[in-house]
């Protein structure tokens, strides 16, 4: 680990939506803080002035604030370490990209991307892996300050060494050597300025004293050349560890944007804003995405105060994680069984107002006993419960006709439910059971065939939570109204 107090980052580019993979990396940081202690920032890493967004960064942040995931420095409430926006930084890896210059680690580059452009075409050609030339590896330092000071285009370059290897340590996967001579001169200082990542990160993770790096797997083949960075500047490393790629849900291939569209065609999604409206708890999701590359049972149902617990970044494997959507489904269903009624009442009440349906909320409070069981997403409240705040349901009229009968005897069958129904002071469960328990006794029909029938005419469909407390909450009037209507159903069939 590390002597110095824990500091860990979550580092997106704003370039895009956020997705399971984003809130992944969020995750095993904030939990690995919160677990020792320590403190968890957001940096944006907007550098990509053409793909950046301010919309991306806002998604970016709405997405932490429903998950849950809270930091405790960041581009919209400040810090002692601040600007937390790379934009807002340009001076200062202008500053430090110099210094690399001055100590011989790095270069002024002045090569036209025509000329870069033509060498990579004839190394293609020759079959060789496209890489700077050096060209201006070898331009004495006095005249490329000079041409830089008079205004000549040019990018600044890591001087990588041409001889010897470089061993840098992964969490997950051990010391990877890598020799030097298989490493590029990559560009550190764009001509516009801006830094790219391989500068601006090293360097703000050195300048905010981030002690933990826990990255996607597609930075691992950058490794050697940030590890070079670092000891160029003579900084302390920190902890890389990167995380395992997920995997098609077939678990055949590396999850893709068709993976994620065809995702969706089955009521699933990988991105954040899509899941929350779909009816998923940033519970269930938390859940579920913790587990894909921690090495601890895949069937655990943890809060995301139980994860902090039981976090270690030892436990964290470098194993492809394929995407499961019916674990996902597990989990959210479990954790909206540990929801208090009041919480998923208040959580299922937008999803009846989304469809123009005034869910008041001491019947919100009636309704999530009878369905909690049921529900898988959030958004399944519609399946189940929509007719609680309907005027008037619309069943299927064949739905009204109880296996084995004809619509006269449904009719006939409703009508008697009626008669029983209208004599009672009310219709709480506890009246309005025992009677109508009593009739289908003495009239030689089945259950499933009087209370079918009675289930359809009074929710409009033939799957409801349980009836009798379903017509308590309904209430007397309402109820026999759609009996009434049932019937009317039936004796025109």
């Amino acid at each position: 680990m590390t002597s110095r107090p824990i500091r860990t980052r979550f580092a997106p580019s704003p370039t895009g939506r956020i997705h399971i993979g984003n809130a992944r990396s969020a995750l095993y940081p904030f939990l690995l803080a919160r677990h020792l202690g320590g403190t968890f920032l957001l940096r944006i890493e907007d550098t990509d002035q053409k793909r950046s967004t301010p919309e991306a960064e806002k998604e970016l942040i709405e997405g932490l604030r429903w998950l849950g995931l809270k930091y405790d420095e960041g581009p919209d409430i400040g810090g002692p370490h601040g600007p937390y926006r790379q934009t807002e930084r340009r001076a200062i890896y202008h500053e430090y990209a110099w210094k690399l210059v001055v100590s011989g680690h790095a270069f002024p580059c002045f090569c036209t991307s025509q000329r870069l452009e033509q060498i990579r075409q004839e190394q293609q050609k020759n079959k060789q892996n496209p890489r700077y030339d050096g060209v201006c590896r070898n331009i004495a330092p006095e005249d490329a300050r000079r041409r830089v000071e008079s205004g000549e285009r040019h990018v600044i370059r890591f001087k990588m060494p041409k001889e010897g290897s470089i061993t840098a340590t992964d969490l997950l996967r051990g010391p990877i050597t890598t020799e030097n001579a298989s490493l590029d001169d990559s560009v550190l200082l764009k001509s516009d300025g801006l830094p790219t990542y391989h500068l601006a990160a090293m360097v703000d993770d050195h300048l905010m004293q981030i002690t933990h790096i826990i990255r996607g797997s597609e930075w691992l083949p950058s490794m050697p050349l940030h590890i070079h960075v670092i000891r160029a500047f003579g900084w302390e490393e920190p902890v890389f560890a990167h995380l395992s790629v997920f995997l098609k849900p077939s678990g055949k291939g590396k999850l893709s944007k068709r993976d994620k569209d065809e995702a969706m065609k089955d009521g699933h999604s990988t991105f954040l804003g899509d899941m929350k409206e779909l009816g998923y708890t940033p519970e269930g999701v938390l859940n579920w995405i913790a587990l894909m590359g921690w090495g601890v049972a895949d069937g655990d149902v943890m809060t995301l105060d139980q994860m902090i617990q039981r976090f270690n970044i030892d436990n964290l494997t470098p194993s492809p994680a394929a995407v499961n959507f019916q674990k996902l489904d597990h989990f959210n269903a479990t954790h909206i069984r540990l929801l208090t009624t009041p919480d998923l009442a208040a959580r299922i009440k937008p999803y009846f107002l989304k469809e123009g349906l005034e869910a008041d909320n001491d019947t919100l409070l009636k309704i999530v006993p009878l369905i909690r069981e049921r529900l898988v997403t959030l958004d399944d409240c519609i399946a189940f419960a929509a007719f609680f705040f309907r005027e008037n349901v619309e069943p299927n009229p064949a739905d009204l006709i109880a296996k084995d009968l004809d619509a006269a005897s449904c009719a006939q069958i409703a009508k008697k439910m009626r008669e029983i129904l209208s004599s009672l002071p009310s219709l709480s469960h506890a009246e309005a059971e025992p009677p109508m328990r009593a009739y289908v006794e003495s009239s030689g029909y089945s259950p499933a065939q009087v209370f079918g029938i009675l289930r359809v005419a009074v929710t409009g469909q033939k799957v409801s939570p349980p009836l009798f407390e379903s017509m308590e909450i309904i209430g007397r009037e309402k109820v026999l109204e759609r009996l009434e209507a049932a019937i009317d159903l039936l004796e025109k069939m």
